[in-house]
């Protein structure tokens, strides 16, 4: 759920679960996945052929994966998540953008997060790692779905969010480090082979391309950071004050009874 300053859902109240329209494009992409789902549970041999393994574009030249693997997933709770995040987060933005535009943004995302999985643990092994990291696959549009909610947080900054689990409502701005945070704290282990690279190198894809577009600059930056950083403690400063007012009144009530 998200609302808050400068969102107002379909009926004028503050808070609303998703957009209050879903643009052809969006429904054309979750459509898109929803059909690559069936034919994968159809046709089992599709995840080996499609998904990207470093190995595969790097040693056998299947340059292909970078792009295919973005449309696969590997079950139906993985496939809810990234769709409800792209309804949810990529819809406003197709909106405000433009169909085209934003086509070209998720591709950009979801291809070059496909680029930096195939290569980033080519970098790790150079420093050792092992190599069994060169064969394993990846697949899921996260890296395009986190390069959209980044998107979102920068065009949206003060925006709230409500998250349905943990449910604690923040900015918008805070969205991608909230969500690398719970990733991290709820499966420490990584139980669920989440792929962090993937996600990451969506996030950081996003931003070079946003920043190159001129929509990320000023945004984040040192001082942004600072600026953000001095206005969260003079919250919690008055805050303080507000709560120790409270208290003085109350204490003063309970004297006056007794």
């Amino acid at each position: 759920m998200y609302g808050g300053r400068g969102y107002r859902p379909a009926g004028g109240t503050g808070l609303g679960f998703g957009p209050p329209f879903t643009p052809p494009i969006v429904k054309q992409l979750l459509i898109a996945l929803a059909c690559v789902f069936l034919a994968q549970n159809l046709i089992p041999a599709i995840n080996p052929l499609l998904s990207v393994r470093p190995e595969h574009v790097w040693q056998r030249g299947y340059l292909w994966e970078p792009f295919t693997y973005m449309w696969l997933h590997g079950g139906l709770g993985h496939i809810a998540v990234n769709c409800l995040t792209l309804w949810m987060f990529g819809a406003p933005l197709a909106m405000a953008w433009g169909a085209k535009r934003f086509l070209r943004f998720y591709l950009v995302c979801g291809i070059g997060a496909g680029v930096l999985i195939a290569t980033v643990p080519y970098l790790f092994y150079a420093l050792g790692a092992p190599a069994y990291a060169l064969s394993i696959p990846t697949l899921g549009a996260s890296g395009a779905v986190y390069g959209v909610i980044l998107a979102y947080s920068l065009t949206w900054p003060e925006r709230t969010i409500m998250l349905i689990f943990p449910p604690v409502a923040f900015r918008a701005i805070w969205l991608i480090p909230a969500l690398f945070f719970m990733s991290v704290v709820l499966d420490p282990r990584n139980t669920s082979n989440v792929s962090h690279v993937g996600h990451l190198s969506g996030v950081a894809v996003a931003w070079l391309y946003l920043h190159s577009t001129g929509d990320a600059r000023g945004t984040i930056s040192l001082a942004t950071i600072k600026h953000r950083w001095r206005r969260w403690r003079m919250r919690q400063k008055l805050r303080a004050v507000q709560y120790e007012e409270l208290e003085s009144k109350r204490r003063e009530r309970d004297r006056r009874f007794h």
